[in-house]
């Protein structure tokens, strides 16, 4: 149903004047199996939203809706909603002259095939474009989750619990890769024509903000789950982010990788390596207080792997706390750079703040600059904070040069005194052929008079300007 594109950097082939349709599902498990939920959100360019689509999907009667805990849909809510092949239509109308686009791709593109198998849906092949491999080559970053994904390029909007929420996030993002980040298509998309298809009823479900990000969430965006993480590793750093891990969800986890063959060994491991990774995240701010090391044992506990959550309270040292400013492809380096370095990302300048940076689109009048100078923060520019925050070594000063006068003054003053000596022996034979020394010996002096001479104006002759 869907086709990734291949993606460049500059060079390729623009997407100016492309549309592109986001999409994000809530599924039974982590192998295609059903979508209960499906949502899309079609963007320009500019990053104008042109529409959005967003509904529950029954997947047939009695069949379990998936992990509650973790998607929070329950079978009473799919009751009434409409089947997938009800609401395919309404996708393929949104989806109609633009390119999708999804984090993991893959992983979406592989329940949607499933679903138009099942109702023996025969549709177009979509291009595509996975946000998820294009922010892996755009920004180095610990994890590229969408949950740190979205901070990193200055996205103010965090994925929750919905697919809508998730679908608007990615479209937020495709603007910003195909943007300022300057990605072009390999060669130029193929968009198929769709002819306009009956929109059936659809059921949205109530998108509910994400809550302020607490450390939990924060340290979960520094955890580095590297190029091979997998979806069970995104749902439980998704999970842990809300500041707890609640029994049922424990339980949720622990049926989706029973389903995915998972040994228990495997899983046991999987946990602990999640938990010594927070663990080292928060150790390396320099500060640990009682309320972490209190949340990341009762994490440890829950994933049964409490030994891996022996963190203990400092009272030393101060955590940076650093807030980026701006809208170009430099301060999303700098943003994912920080999260990498494994420093506190700041979403927005409170007293915690120790390192304010704004690049050149912050006007000189922003009123965070004055502040967070009042908090006591350091203000920076995006090229500089590289250096004073710790991630790159000072650049070495160049050796003062020497003074031009002082360096030659020992040249000036050695060279006067070889012409006074060259006068003075001119002067003496002079005076001794007049009385009368023999000529060979006065051209012998007169010899080494004229050699100082010429030798001391070489010495103090004044240097070239």
């Amino acid at each position: 149903m869907i086709e990734s594109l291949s993606l460049l950097g500059a060079g390729g082939h623009p997407a100016r004047g492309t549309d592109f349709t986001a999409l994000d599902i809530r599924t039974t498990g982590l192998r295609p199996g059903h979508v209960v939920e499906l949502a899309a959100v079609r963007v320009r360019p500019d990053g104008t939203v042109a529409g959005e689509l967003s509904t529950l999907v029954d997947p047939g009667p009695g069949v379990p809706p998936g992990p509650v805990a973790l998607h929070g849909i329950t079978r009473a809510d799919l009751d009434g909603a409409p089947a997938f092949g009800a609401a395919l239509g309404s996708l393929l109308n949104l989806c109609r002259g633009s390119v999708v686009v999804a984090h993991d791709l893959p992983f979406v593109a592989s329940f949607l095939d499933s679903e138009a198998a099942r109702i023996g849906a025969r549709v177009p092949v979509l291009p595509g474009v996975d946000t998820l491999a294009a922010a892996r080559t755009a920004v180095r970053l610990p994890n590229h989750r969408l949950a740190t994904v979205a901070p990193a390029f200055g996205i103010a909007a965090r994925p929750g619990r919905t697919a809508l929420s998730g679908a608007r996030t990615v479209a937020q993002l495709a603007v910003s890769l195909f943007g300022r980040h300057g990605f072009t298509f390999a060669s130029p998309p193929v968009l198929p024509a769709l002819p306009q298809f009956a929109a059936g009823p659809l059921r949205p479900r109530a998108d509910v903000p994400a809550g302020e990000p607490g450390w939990m969430a924060e340290a979960v965006e520094r955890v580095a789950i590297g190029p091979d993480g997998d979806a069970y590793l995104d749902l439980l750093a998704g999970v842990v982010a809300d500041r707890h891990l609640a029994p049922d969800e424990v339980a949720a986890l622990a049926g989706l990788a029973a389903e995915a063959g998972w040994p228990a060994e495997r899983v046991r491991s999987t946990h602990e390596r999640f938990v010594v990774a927070l663990r080292e995240v928060a150790e390396r701010d320099g500060v640990v207080t009682a309320a972490e090391a209190r949340q990341l044992w009762q994490v440890a506990t829950a994933l049964g792997v409490a030994d891996a959550g022996d963190l203990r309270p400092t009272a030393d040292g101060r955590p940076a706390r650093v807030l980026v400013l701006g809208t170009t492809a430099a301060a999303d380096r700098l943003r994912a750079r920080v999260l990498a370095e494994g420093v506190q990302l700041a979403k927005k300048l409170t007293a915690s703040v120790t390192h304010l940076v704004a690049d050149p689109s912050v006007p000189a009048n922003e009123p965070r600059l004055a502040r967070a100078a009042e908090l006591g923060a350091d203000v920076l520019d995006v090229h500089s904070a590289p250096v004073a925050l710790g991630f790159e070594p000072p650049l070495a000063p160049a050796p003062p040069a020497p003074a031009p006068e002082r360096a030659r003054l020992p040249k000036v003053v050695g060279g006067r005194v070889l012409m006074g000596a060259g006068l003075l022996l001119m002067f003496f034979t002079v005076v001794g052929m007049f009385a009368g020394t023999p000529l060979a010996a006065g051209i012998f002096f007169a010899f080494f008079a004229v050699g100082a001479l010429l030798g001391g104006w070489w010495l103090a002759e004044p240097a070239p300007r």
